[in-house]
Parts: structure tokens; sequence; C-alpha cells
């Protein structure tokens, strides 16, 4: 298979890739219509980026591209509808960065409550001002509220406990009823998590907030004005998340009015390049701090990233299963089952899937399990409507290797 990957990657795993029989591309820096067309030059067959932006045009630009990897846990970037139309795989790398990110956010706070940076700026400018830099408050004790209580936050949770921080939590997995909502909110109040019924209760009772929530449409300016209304006066707001998760200008009110204390690694109009300049409105603004986009920028989190990405290509490989794919339907509209048992022979498939042509039925779903020693398989193949008692007796005499044809409804 050939792949492209479009930013930087580590050679200890491109090497992995070659090694697996891969032609290996990397261009790192390839954006928009320069990535378009390479795509249609290079004819990949798998799409690695990191940073990189797929949209719609990346993806149609080679008809033959069957999977993209993000290399990373988020998958905003990609255009993930028009991927699904094209039958192309989009998968991501969850959990791989959650140490580096956690890491980050927790620097973040300690940043906020001992003021380092600016301590760091007034000494290189000159300045010696120890009775200013004198008045933090500490964070022992300090109640840490989490919104979204996926893998980066409970790395997160762990560090903060360290510090004596008590903690609160909101995510849509501890309210969601039945045996996954009990298991989620179990596995928080054994990790000495306390549930609270919404991201405001959670912002209500909390010094310290801190977001960890995927961009989605429903998580989109989830901290809006509600959120820092009721947040506490001189609190503290973390995001490591996603720009899109936070109501900006609502941010910068909670600020000017209740002197909230602001660090962010993502932020509205952040650089979508390297390098260059940035303007931000939240900076201008006495108590928020910022960084460039890096909470998943190290060395240890790049490298299990890169061993994750290449686990999933040669999973691809091997089986045509893609592990950790983001775009498949978990219930596909199919309505019957139809169970065939056959010898493991040429054109046994094709026969039946023939008949099922025929009688005009479309096929949503199919796989054919191979029983020990090679000889006997079962093919078991989802259709949107029943076959007649007829059909099914054609598919049963469509070969002369068919032992048996069954129907059931799905459940």
């Amino acid at each position: 298979m050939k792949i492209l990957i479009a930013d930087k990657f580590p050679e200890k795993q491109q090497a992995a890739l070659r090694e697996a029989g891969c032609t290996v591309v990397c261009e790192p820096g390839l954006q928009g219509d320069t990535l378009a067309k390479t795509m249609s030059e290079l004819a990949p067959d798998i799409l690695v980026v990191r940073s990189t932006k797929v949209p719609e045009a990346v993806v149609a630009a080679h008809p033959g591209l069957s999977l993209i990897v993000r290399a990373g846990a988020g998958y905003d970037t990609i255009d993930v509808e028009a991927a699904s139309s094209r039958s192309v795989y989009v998968a991501n790398c969850p959990g791989m960065n959650s140490i580096a990110v956690a890491e980050l956010a927790f620097g973040l706070i300690l940043s906020l409550d001992r003021r380092i940076p600016d301590n760091v700026g007034d000494l290189r400018s000159g300045v010696w001002n120890k009775g200013e830099y004198s008045k933090a408050e500490g964070l022992y004790g300090k109640t840490l509220g989490i919104v979204g209580l996926g893998r980066i936050a409970r790395e997160l949770a762990k560090r903060a406990q360290a510090f004596g921080m008590p903690t609160v939590a909101w995510s849509r997995s501890l309210s969601a009823a039945g045996p996954a909502g009990d298991a989620a909110r179990a596995a928080a109040a054994a990790d000495g998590i306390a549930v609270l019924d919404s991201p405001e209760a959670v912002a209500a009772a909390s010094d310290v907030v801190s977001l960890h929530v995927a961009s989605t449409a429903d998580t989109r300016g989830i901290a809006g004005a509600a959120f820092f209304q009721a947040m506490k006066p001189g609190a503290y707001f973390i995001n490591t998340s996603r720009a899109e998760t936070v109501d900006e200008a609502a941010l910068r009110q909670a600020v000017t009015e209740k002197a909230i204390r602001v660090a962010v690694d993502v932020f509205d109009g952040e650089p979508s390049g390297k390098d260059g300049e940035v303007a931000s409105d939240l900076f201008k603004l006495p108590g928020v701090y910022g960084t460039h986009h890096i909470g998943a920028s190290t060395e240890q989190a790049q490298d299990a990233v890169a061993d994750d990405v290449v686990r999933i290509i040669a999973g691809y490989m091997s089986s045509g299963n893609v592990p950790n794919a983001v775009n498949r339907m978990e219930k596909t509209p199919a309505k019957y089952l139809v169970s065939v048992h056959h010898r493991n022979r040429v054109g046994v498939l094709a026969s039946v899937l023939q008949v099922i042509k025929q009688h005009g039925i479309n096929v949503d779903g199919m796989q054919n399990v191979l029983f020990q020693g090679g000889e006997g398989a079962c093919a078991n193949i989802q259709i949107e409507s029943a076959l007649s008692p007829e059909g099914l007796d054609a598919v049963t005499s469509a070969h002369g290797d068919i032992f048996s044809a069954t129907m059931h409804e799905i459940p």
C-alpha cells in the first residue's frame, strides 16, 4: 500500500511501515490545494495527518483513497461526512497523548496560581517585585472541576489529587442512564471524583475549572454565558480541548466583570501554521495566559501516537478492519440476516449475491467466517428486506457447494 504522510512523523515508525511492505511518502507542510494536487498525482491508499486539514476536495482528489488516519485524538479537522460518502475510513489515536495534555493543563493551573509567566517577564525586564508575587493563594484544598471525563481528564484528576485538590466532574457518560452510566459513575467514585449534574454545577462548585470535551455539535459553546456566570469570582478557567467549545465573548466578559483568570492552549483566531503572527482580543486582558496549541506536543506523546498509527495501518492491511474507525455505522438499516453454510470454494458467494440481486434486495453487510481446516465456511449476509421462501430456496440451490441457507429477522 502507498501511504502519504502530510505532517511530521517519526522516522522509526516510517521505517516500520516500510518493513510491513508499504511505500511511504512523507511531505510535511502540505495544505489545501497543494495537498489535493499531491493526492491526485501520488494516488495513495492511505493518508496520515496530524494538524493538516482534510476538506472534501482532498478526500475527492483520489478515488482510490481508502483510509485517513488522524495522528491524534480529535478529528474535527477532517471532513468525515465527505469521507463516509466516498467509502473512506477515518481513524484516530485516542488516549495516546492524554498524559501530555494533562501535564500542560496542570502546568497552566500552577502558572495561574503563582503567576509564573509574569514573574519571568518582570525578571527579564529587570524588575524585582517580590511583594506582588508573594500574594498567591495556593492550590491545596481548592476544588478542581472537570467538564468531560475522558482519558485526559482522568490523568488531570490524578495530578490534582496528588496536590490535595478535591475533584468534581460532569460528562455525558456520567449522566447516561442504564448500565453504561452506572459503570461510569462507579469508576468516577472509585477515583475519588464527585459527580455533578451539569457543566454549570461544576462551574459553581469549583475554584479551578478545566475543559476536556471533544468538539462536536453538542459541545460547541458548552462553556457559554450561563457557565461563566456560575463560576466563582476570581476562579481559574483552563481550556486545552478545542476553541469551539467556548463562547469566547462570554469568557472575555467574565474576565472583565468577575476577574476570572484564564489559561488556554486553544482560542478563537488561532493561526493554522507553525509560525507567524497572532491577533486575539483575549490575550489583551489581564490575568489571561496562553500557549501555542502544544498540549500533545511532547516527544513521548508523539512517539506513542506514531506507534498507534502503525498499529492501525497494520491491522487494516492484515484484516481489512480498521482499528479506531470513527465513521462506521454502529447499526446498519438491515432487517434480516441470511446465513449460508458452504464449502470454501470459488464462486459460492458470487452465486448467492447474484440471487439476492435478482430479487432486488440490497446487501448492507456481510462476513464470511472460515472454520478450522479451511474446508467449511459460513457467510452471514445482512439484507434490507426479506427474501421470499422461493428466494431462500434459490440461494440454497445457487451452487453445488452450499449446504444450507437460513434467514431470520434481526432484533
